[in-house]
């Protein structure tokens, strides 16, 4: 083995959730077996959530999707948030706030015990979340857009993290 540079790193924990696979190792034995994590959406459930009949009836809309499991169970007490503040948080950020508490704890280390540097890094993709909260007007009358903003943009996800764990 080269020397060490001083840049190294290590991963000593990991965490996920994902579409059919509530952690790692499930996901991992999916991949094994061959498991399709893509559900397909009946019509009539389409349209009991809203979906319209214009794009139902689209020659090019796919009726399938890959739904994470457990996205709108999300503990906010545990970490620190009132019922109000988790609702307009983006349920990818929920879900990697969680995911990162997994990979503690997987890891085996608590964070305020620990005598060295732990690493956030993080991305996150589009959230399609923000546009739900700026349609509802309840929501949208009882914060802030700083609020609405903090909770859901990219750029908090790694910060989030590491502030709250």
């Amino acid at each position: 083995m080269p020397d060490s540079t001083g840049f190294e790193i290590a991963i000593i924990g990991m965490a996920g959730r994902f579409p059919g696979a509530p952690d790692v190792e499930t996901f991992w034995q999916n991949i094994r077996s061959g498991v399709e994590s893509v559900t397909t959406f009946d019509r009539a459930d389409l349209s009991a959530r809203g979906v319209p009949d214009a794009l139902l009836d689209a020659p090019d809309f796919v009726a399938a999707g890959a739904p994470v499991d457990g996205s709108d169970s999300f503990d906010a007490g545990f970490f620190g948030y009132s019922p109000a503040e988790a609702e307009i948080l983006d349920p990818q950020q929920r879900i990697f706030l969680e995911c990162a508490w997994h990979t503690l704890e997987n890891a085996g280390y608590v964070p305020r015990a620990y005598p060295g540097a732990i690493g956030v890094y993080a991305a996150t993709g589009m959230n399609g979340y923000l546009l739900n909260l700026y349609r509802n007007a309840r929501i949208r009358g009882s914060v802030t857009p700083y609020e609405i903003f903090t909770s859901n943009d990219k750029d908090f996800l790694a910060t989030r993290a590491a502030f709250k764990l």
